[in-house]
């Protein structure tokens, strides 16, 4: 199994850099995890609709072929830290990649989102888009250790 999270958006500050890169150098060869930015559409004058659409091409683009799909996104299914790990065990079984996918900050285009496996929701509040992708690097790390009887996780 490999894990691959797909971000909208290339600059990030410092602190999210580094907490990102701490995360992914802690997981272990054998659970993969990859995270890649992808160039935001410029804003421009453009309509939202028409930078989302470009940025879920982009996003299309990247996804390993026969992955299983998860979209970030504030509906979606809550899990608490316990069943998100065995969720990502049971899609783990589905395909050999797993892709989350972090929009970009007008959110992803529908029809990305109709294409997707899974919509899974980080938290009820609204997160800036840095702190989405530590987060989601911090939960996929719990959850192996989870699933691995590691310390990282205390009950």
């Amino acid at each position: 199994m490999k894990i691959l999270v797909i971000a909208i958006g290339q600059k990030m500050p410092a602190w999210c850099t580094q907490a990102c890169e701490d995360y992914l150098k802690r997981f272990p060869s054998t659970w993969p995890v990859e995270l890649k930015a992808l160039k935001a559409e410029d804003r421009g004058s453009r309509p939202v609709q028409k930078i989302m659409h470009l940025e879920a091409d982009r996003i299309r683009a990247a996804i390993p072929k026969d992955s299983f799909l998860v979209i970030l996104d504030e509906r979606g299914s809550e899990f608490t830290s316990e069943k998100f790990a065995k969720q990502i065990n049971k899609w783990a079984s589905l395909a050999a990649t797993i892709v989350f996918v972090v929009g970009g900050a007008d959110g992803i285009d529908s029809s990305l989102k109709s294409e997707a496996n899974a919509t899974v929701r980080l938290s009820s509040m609204t997160l800036p888009h840095a702190l989405a992708r530590v987060f989601i690097l911090e939960q996929l790390y719990r959850g192996w250790s989870l699933l691995h009887n590691h310390p990282y996780h205390r009950a």
